[in-house]
């Protein structure tokens, strides 16, 4: 696997959006969650959740994706330093996917 950079944490992005003298509780107030939740996010000591996203991005005007991917890319980031156990590749290709079945209706007669 090629080395990639270090991606930022989300709450290392967030940090540099707030503005200059803008504390975390206040910051904390305007998302309506706890500062000790948006403490550990800001340090990097808890992911960005789903639901913290949306608070995000309607707060700052972004799109909820952008702090789920970065969060993704953190996490794949994190993941890939460590060691995984040998796993061996599948050694016939997956069936192709196919869209679930119904069970075949008796069609109704009209009234």
């Amino acid at each position: 696997m090629a080395r990639t950079p270090k991606p930022p944490h989300p709450g290392e992005v967030l940090r540099e959006c707030l503005p200059e003298g803008f504390t975390v509780t206040q910051a904390a107030a305007a998302l309506h969650v706890a500062r000790a939740t948006l403490s550990k996010v800001l340090n990097g000591r808890a992911a960005v959740s789903a639901p913290m996203a949306l608070r995000l991005a309607q707060w700052l005007g972004t799109s909820p994706d952008v702090w789920m991917g970065m969060q993704s890319q953190f996490d794949l980031w994190r993941a890939s330093k460590r060691r995984l156990p040998a796993i061996e590749p599948l050694s016939q290709p997956a069936a192709p996917a196919t869209a679930p079945t119904t069970p075949d209706r008796a069609p109704t007669a009209a009234p």
